[in-house]
């Protein structure tokens, strides 16, 4: 029997997802026992929702787990299988690429111009720099997994070498 390791973004997904329930629920609770909420919890349950779909999109990104019409890469042969998976790959450097270039522009200009969050007055960098990171984490794991298609074939449609 093999142990199957939880990669980061894994662990990072479960701890965005958990500490999203905890603060609802203790909103919620709060708000109806006392008529008050606490201030912080939209903007932190904003920012962990990025987290958790960033974390979850590099988790799907590895195990070859994206939404994708396969239409074409069923009635194509290895090489024509193997030149859509580049380009599949191309094609999300491309746009991940730009969300880590202007993620990661708008990171340091918001550090620079010392920029405060509106609910609770944090510094907004703190919140932007998960972006690119995350988008950067994306790019890895979709290159891994290219490499893995091209060695080994995709067992989703069926291929293997």
């Amino acid at each position: 029997m093999s142990k199957k390791r939880i990669s980061l973004e894994s662990w990072l997904g479960i701890i965005a997802l958990a500490a999203i329930s905890i603060i609802s629920l203790a909103n919620v609770v709060v708000r109806y026992t006392t008529n008050a909420s606490f201030a912080f919890t939209e903007e932190f349950s904003v920012f962990l929702m990025v987290v958790l779909a960033f974390s979850g999109a590099a988790v799907a990104a590895r195990s070859n787990e994206h939404i994708r019409i396969t239409l074409l890469e069923n009635y194509l042969g290895l090489t024509g299988r193997r030149i859509v998976y580049v380009l599949q790959w191309l094609g999300t450097l491309l746009v991940l690429g730009l969300v880590v270039w202007y993620g990661a522009l708008l990171t340091y200009e918001e550090y620079s111009w010392e920029s405060l969050s509106p609910g609770l007055g944090y510094p907004t960098w703190i919140y932007l720099i998960w972006l690119p990171v995350l988008a950067s984490a994306i790019i890895i794991r979709c290159t891994q997994n290219l490499f893995d298609r091209l060695r080994h074939g995709d067992p989703q449609i069926g291929e293997e070498q």
